[in-house]
């Protein structure tokens, strides 16, 4: 039988998507990796719905966002995801 032992450490500072829900305006960023070089590469939407993660489905993976300026819904990654 295989036992896992490993300890999964929880971060001290959670991040910003965390607190997310939905009704909230967030930034959602292109590329959240390349803020630095572009930071005309982002938009505003507001959160419709929460996925959870399949480890944790109280932790965000995935947000429904409607954006603010076209009315286009999608889903985003919660990497992609700035609370305003």
């Amino acid at each position: 039988m295989s036992v896992d032992h490993c300890i999964i450490k929880q971060p001290k500072i959670q991040p910003a998507f965390q607190k997310a829900t939905a009704g909230d305006i967030v930034i959602v960023w292109d590329a959240p990796e390349r803020m630095d070089d572009n930071p005309d590469a982002w938009w505003m939407g507001e959160i419709i719905c929460v996925e959870g993660s399949a480890r944790d489905p109280k932790a965000p993976l995935l947000f429904q966002v409607a954006d603010i300026d076209k009315g286009v819904i999608r889903w985003v990654n919660a990497d992609c995801v700035q609370k305003a």
